[in-house]
């Protein structure tokens, strides 16, 4: 068995403060894929950066504070990549990747967005010039007979089902339609969205709420974080669940864990 989860940590450091190792020693993920870590690796403590029986890999933004990416598995990496290959994303803390026996997995934190702005700019500039380099990784990996995970903070959700005020936000970033066609072309191009694939008419589950008001109560969220294969290690998924917190008050990030599991050797 293989199993991967992906979270925005919102603050690796302020995560681990609040039940973020406690939930990592308790995982059964051979990977674990995070976003948002918002430090460089030299600040965080030994402990959070490679805990014990695990090998860490990170990717830090250029802007101290912002962004960051990273990547832990219980077997170490024979190479890393960080970026992909655009110079405006290469130091932006937004993707990282590592190969393992047979499998590729990428971390990645896709630019959030707002309408009408240059952050949105700066989303649509990402989203055009990473779809090309996931068409050619995974042309790339099936030369050489490996499949490819992407886990990470998608920031859009692709369907109505995938977020609960749809109807409200569909001139918000994240829900724009153009946006959702993307992620359209990313499942129409040799990737499978894996939650959705086991659960193809699930409304959800959503991976993340904003701390405001009573969106987590009210499970009023969103799902952007996905775990998104190569079809052929998508068919071989058995399960695929959000990691939601009990309680408001047990949450250690605005987002849940998204862990999957394939029944594929590794």
């Amino acid at each position: 068995m293989l199993t991967v989860s992906t979270i925005n940590v919102n603050g690796l450091r302020a995560a681990a403060k609040k039940g973020y190792l406690s939930w990592l020693a308790a995982s059964s993920a051979d990977v674990v894929c995070l976003q948002e870590v918002r430090a460089e690796p030299d600040e965080l403590p030994a402990d959070v950066h490679s805990p014990s029986g695990w090998h860490g890999v990170y990717a830090p933004s250029s802007v101290k504070g912002r962004a960051g990416v990273g990547i832990m598995s219980r077997v170490e990496p024979s190479s890393v990549r960080i970026g992909f290959g655009t110079a405006e994303f290469e130091s932006s803390g937004r993707y990282v990747e590592i190969e393992l026996p047979g499998v590729v997995v990428a971390s990645l934190y896709l630019p959030s967005g707002d309408v009408g702005t240059e952050k949105q700019d700066e989303k649509d500039r990402f989203m055009a010039a990473f779809l090309p380099y996931l068409v050619s990784l995974r042309e790339k990996a099936a030369v050489s007979g490996r499949e490819v995970l992407v886990c990470g903070d998608w920031n859009i959700a692709h369907r109505a089902e995938d977020l609960k005020a749809w109807k409200t936000n569909q001139k918000s970033s994240g829900f724009l339609p153009y946006e959702r066609e993307w992620m359209s072309s990313v499942f129409s191009s040799g990737y499978t969205d894996v939650m959705r694939s086991l659960h193809p008419e699930a409304v959800g589950p959503y991976s993340w709420w904003s701390y405001r008001g009573k969106a987590f109560d009210n499970d009023s969220g969103w799902r952007i974080d996905y775990v998104v294969t190569t079809d052929r290690l998508a068919a071989s998924a058995t399960s695929a669940v959000v990691e939601r917190a009990t309680t408001y008050a047990e949450r250690w990030s605005d987002h849940a864990p998204v862990t999957v599991t394939f029944d594929w050797p590794h």
